[in-house]
């Protein structure tokens, strides 16, 4: 299918964020197949490796820049450079990108033939693998020598021990003393999304809440005989139903006024409960879509006899969580790092007598994804390291975080978690396919 073809068929799916939330669920979001998939998987890798990477070394003041990897030892950012049908890498792969100045030249030294790259090994010639590596980095003398290792980042970290000592001894002394780490580079790859990818990532996150909102509704949940698990495992056939996958096992907890305080430690598996009217639902899924992920928590009240909508109380809590998002959100700014955000969200927080807590990561090729983090459950006072990294623009995060209010109908507090996945194109936070400010009600209301 042509680039124009897609844009104008994903943003054409688009209007039905104008519907309200509870009838939301009615509109079936249109899935591609596996072919089309990969032709436009393939399509933005091509697109990210002409246009993103050479912005991307120049940055970071890097030349040349060298990935490896094993077969099923894969580093995470190489993985993400193949071609869609390739499912791993094959035998050892190197990965080269060497901007002379002028232009960046894309290089493989392996035994494959890798679409985006040019092969530049051939086994009847040089027999050995790492000698051919090594002369094509004395034949371009690069000033610095980019290599995915990292103390912080496991993303960025992909070179393993072994490959790390080849690559190295296959190198003269004096281009040993070149190599440097590339973790803000693997960073950069992997948190910039594409004008492209940005479109098309609404539509992944119509997907995943079309099927929220299914699985949080009377079509699955019967009070008083569905439990937590049947609704975890009716997320994850629901999944494959639909030819997509889960990047982590569906999370589904109760709430409900006679219950115990939350401890806020997520640290704990769930119990499987029984449905019952009057209680909240909880649930936590991801799915994984084109390449791409989606990070959801959404809440659902069970109507009890004779009421049309959640308590008051409950309400107001839902409220106050949506403000605490905004308190977030508003204190995103260009090279900000995530310690330096979360300290400020914080702050504000608290002087509007919200009791808060936050732990908001990036979001992209994998769920818990490179870039800044924002707090940790268990780390409110910042998280050194990956909580130093800077923020950049065009880059997703999914909006995580909770309050805890005190709800008068249940005499107790409860922690209100949300999270929704956003945008930060520079100047503002969007949500992608806008957040919940209502709670899904079972039975739906007319």
């Amino acid at each position: 299918m042509k680039k124009s073809a897609l844009i104008i068929l994903f943003s054409s799916l688009l209007f039905v964020d104008l519907l309200p939330a509870q009838t939301q669920n009615d509109i079936t979001p249109h899935i591609l197949s596996m072919r089309d998939r990969a032709e436009v998987m393939d399509r933005w890798t091509e697109d990210r490796l002409d246009n993103l990477v050479p912005e991307l070394m120049r940055r970071d003041g890097i030349d040349m820049w060298v990935l490896v990897a094993r077969e099923y030892n894969e580093d995470p950012v190489l993985l993400t450079m193949l071609p869609a049908t390739w499912q791993s890498s094959r035998r050892t792969t190197i990965l080269v990108f060497f901007d002379d100045g002028e232009q960046i030249e894309r290089l493989a030294v392996a035994r494959y033939n890798i679409g985006f790259f040019e092969t530049q090994w051939f086994p009847d010639q040089e027999p050995d693998q790492w000698k051919r590596f090594g002369q094509i980095v004395e034949e371009r003398d690069p000033e610095k020598i980019g290599v995915n290792i990292s103390g912080h980042f496991a993303a960025a970290d992909g070179i393993s021990h072994t490959d790390y000592k080849n690559l190295e001894n296959s190198l003269t002394p004096e281009l040993q003393q070149r190599i440097v780490s590339a973790e803000n580079l693997s960073i950069g790859w992997l948190e910039t999304r594409t004008e492209e990818e940005i479109t098309v990532y609404r539509q992944i996150n119509r997907i995943a809440h079309n099927i929220i909102s299914d699985g949080l509704s009377e079509k699955v949940i019967t009070p008083g005989i569905t439990t937590t698990q049947d609704v975890q495992w009716w997320f994850r056939e629901r999944m494959r139903d639909l030819n997509l996958t889960t990047w982590f096992h569906p999370s589904v907890t109760v709430h409900r006024s006679e219950s115990a305080e939350q401890t806020g430690d997520f640290s704990g598996p769930s119990d499987s409960n029984v449905i019952q009217p009057g209680d909240i639902i909880h649930m936590d899924l991801g799915i994984e879509y084109l390449g791409l992920t989606t990070d959801t928590q959404r809440n659902a009240y069970v109507l009890r006899q004779g009421e049309t909508e959640a308590p008051r109380g409950l309400r107001d809590a839902l409220a106050i969580g949506n403000r605490l998002q905004d308190i977030l959100t508003d204190e995103f700014v260009t090279g900000r790092t995530g310690n330096e955000i979360l300290a400020a969200a914080l702050q504000k927080a608290e002087e509007e007598g919200i009791k808060a807590t936050i732990y908001t990561h990036p979001l992209g090729y994998h769920g818990h994804g490179a870039g800044p983090t924002i707090g940790l459950w268990d780390q409110q006072g910042g998280v050194p390291g990956k909580g130093d990294y800077p923020l950049y623009p065009n880059t997703a995060h999914s909006i995580e975080l909770n309050a805890e209010v005190f709800i008068p109908e249940w005499n107790r507090n409860i922690l209100i978690m949300l999270e929704e996945d956003a945008i930060f194109d520079g100047e503002k936070v969007w949500y992608i396919d806008g957040r919940m400010k209502e709670f899904y009600l079972i039975p739906r209301q007319k």
